[in-house]
């Protein structure tokens, strides 16, 4: 009869066997005393509800088909653009679990338009009861990531006083987003958030493991590869568009996604179409030149179509 195997030595052997499973490859680790390697970058592309917001916004789609619609194009996960949701009821909200899940299709997370840049006291207190009901919602529909903006500077402040007043109220809001396991990703949008610098000092000053970036790549308009590069370690999420700048810099994307590649960038790429193409026809484009550089720059992502 053979020895029976203990508990203890079986989850031992168990447990070293699926860390092994699913560890990279032994180059990529790093050797006793030398500092740990940048992770492998894993790259995911993604779709925001925005990118179709000409139809949403005109009732010409629903959110429940924007979500069939990225299944349709081969997406790993959509942004939810809550301007166009039909309610934050609970019911309604489980639906759209209910149908993300049945179509293995992750959210990537909701995006919401709360300005956390705000020089009233009363008005700061306002924005962050906006927000908490909104990181409830997040919870509720399964989703971990929730953007909001923090850029819209009053005439006459100065950049230092509105970071103080974006990361006093991002500070409280990730206070009340860790208890629910949510990170708030702060867009680099516009005014304030134009500079990385500037979004960077304020999460310096939030100083929360619930509190990020969420990378717009088309809003940084002065040296964009540079900006983006000193986002990248805060990044929670990205939103991509082929152009910058309001006058609407053409982009080199294939350079973008060495920036990706070269930070270890793990997470959703998420296509923000905005151009005079009809979206029915843009989008695709768009999401296909996003599957393509994921396939280059990240072993994780295979192209289903």
């Amino acid at each position: 009869m053979t020895n029976p195997v203990h508990r203890r030595d079986f989850l031992k052997t168990t447990a070293l066997a699926s860390v092994s499973s699913f560890a990279w490859s032994s180059s990529a680790q790093s050797e006793p005393g030398e500092a740990a390697p940048v992770a492998r970058a894993r790259l995911l592309p993604g779709c925001c509800a925005y990118s179709y917001g000409s139809y949403l916004g005109k009732g010409k789609m629903t959110m429940e088909e924007f979500i069939l619609k990225a299944v349709e194009l081969g997406v790993l996960g959509v942004d939810i653009t809550t301007y166009w949701l039909k309610s934050t009821e609970p019911a309604y909200l489980a639906g759209l679990r209910r149908l993300v899940y049945r179509h293995g299709m992750p959210l990537s997370g909701l995006a919401i338009g709360a300005d956390l840049c705000q020089p009233d006291p009363a008005k700061r207190a306002d924005i962050l009861e906006t927000v908490r009901k909104w990181v409830d919602a997040t919870e509720f529909v399964g989703a971990s990531h929730l953007r909001v903006f923090g850029d819209k500077l009053p005439a006459g402040a100065t950049e230092q006083q509105g970071i103080h007043w974006v990361a006093e109220t991002m500070k409280a809001a990730c206070e009340y987003a860790a208890q629910k396991g949510v990170t708030i990703g702060l867009e680099t949008h516009n005014g304030l958030s134009v500079k990385s610098a500037n979004v960077r000092e304020i999460l310096r000053q939030v100083d929360s493991p619930f509190a990020g970036c969420n990378l717009d790549i088309s809003n940084l308009r002065d040296n964009p590869y540079e900006q983006i590069a000193a986002c990248l370690p805060w990044a929670t999420h990205v939103h991509i568009r082929d152009f910058y700048g309001e006058a609407r810099t053409s982009l080199d994307l294939d350079r973008v996604w060495q920036l990706f590649h070269q930070s270890g960038y793990q997470g959703f790429l998420s296509a923000e179409y905005e151009n005079q193409e009809d979206a029915l026809t843009g989008v695709p484009k768009l999401i296909a030149k996003i599957k393509t550089l994921c396939q280059k720059y990240s072993s994780t992502f295979q192209p289903t179509g």
